[in-house]
């Protein structure tokens, strides 16, 4: 039991009460990380653990939510970009294997909410902008995940910093707001909720965890990133944070000349992410992470992750009220 020595009072704010967990941490949903052991264990040390479904075929989330639920009593949810190619089929399992909680991204809320809610699932949207929390709520959604532009994989178009996204989100919505986006750290959670969180989503620390489904070579190279090492790139067809690369190389070099989306489409091609992150192709391969890898040095199991951010939390936070 990681807890043994730290107790919370379960619904201390409106994120525990909404996923019924112990502590207001959720795992993002990670292509190529974010798996049943992943979830499993996130929520199993009381966190929202989440399933990365973009990188995943129909039946292989399906065997990923039997699996789950065999390995954890507790909640836990599913990531589903919305422009999925197979979204109808995605959605359809979700409800058949009865999930709880849905995080969306990359797409209209309005198209898959009330069908999700209908069934009794939580919705939350992943947005980058004050414009997309309001739209996300007039769809209906529980809560909101402001995301700012320091986060890794896809991302918004805006390039605004968490610092200034999550108190213009806070104040335009009414729903529940979890701040995301260079969030690593108790110190990082406390800052978010000073500024308005009511959780935090935490993606680049898990991508690292022992039970990430990621290569170990991918891992390696995180834990050893330097500062100024991620870069947004591809903004003409899917903003996408990448540590650089060889790939990234022949990215910057594309644009630097002038190659349109076509041209940068080709070169991007299929399965660059599983390349970099599943396989651990580190020079061909897109290297998606946050640039909070800075930051991160070891490998660690997930619970323990989890228990250190919420640790440092609640001691930096009494050393401020002690001020």
């Amino acid at each position: 039991m990681y807890f043994s020595n730290q107790i919370i009072k379960r619904y201390m704010n409106r994120i525990n009460q909404l996923f019924q967990i112990d502590y207001p941490i959720i795992q993002a949903g990670m292509v190529w990380c974010s798996g049943w052991k992943l979830a499993s264990a996130v929520s199993n040390a009381g966190g929202l653990g989440l399933i990365g479904a973009g990188s995943m075929y129909p039946d292989v989330l399906r065997e990923h939510l039997i699996k789950c639920k065999q390995a954890t009593q507790k909640p836990f949810g599913v990531n589903v970009p919305l422009l999925y190619p197979e979204i109808d089929k995605i959605i359809k399992i979700i409800i058949e294997e009865e999930v709880k909680v849905v995080f969306t991204s990359a797409g209209n809320p309005a198209t898959w909410t009330q069908t999700l809610k209908e069934h009794g699932i939580k919705v939350v949207h992943v947005v980058s902008s004050v414009k997309f929390a309001q739209k996300s709520e007039d769809a209906g959604v529980d809560a909101i995940v402001a995301e700012g532009f320091e986060a890794g994989g896809h991302n918004g178009r805006e390039e605004t910093t968490t610092f200034c996204l999550l108190p213009m989100v806070k104040e335009a919505v009414k729903i529940p707001v979890i701040g995301a986006g260079g969030i690593a750290s108790g110190r990082s959670m406390l800052a978010a909720m000073v500024l308005g969180a009511d959780g935090v989503q935490v993606g680049s620390r898990f991508a690292v965890s022992e039970e990430s489904s990621a290569h170990i070579n991918f891992k390696n190279r995180v834990t050893s990133a330097a500062e100024g090492e991620t870069v947004l790139t591809l903004k003409s067809l899917t903003p996408v944070r990448l540590l650089k690369n060889k790939f990234y190389e022949e990215v910057k070099e594309a644009e630097e000349k002038g190659a349109g989306p076509e041209y940068l489409k080709n070169l991007l091609g299929k399965g660059r992410a599983k390349k970099g992150i599943f396989e651990g192709d580190l020079s061909e391969g897109e290297l998606e992470i946050g640039q909070v890898s800075a930051q991160i040095k070891d490998i660690k199991p997930a619970g323990l992750i989890l228990k250190e951010i919420w640790e440092e939390y609640l001691a930096v936070k009494k050393q401020l009220c002690n001020l």
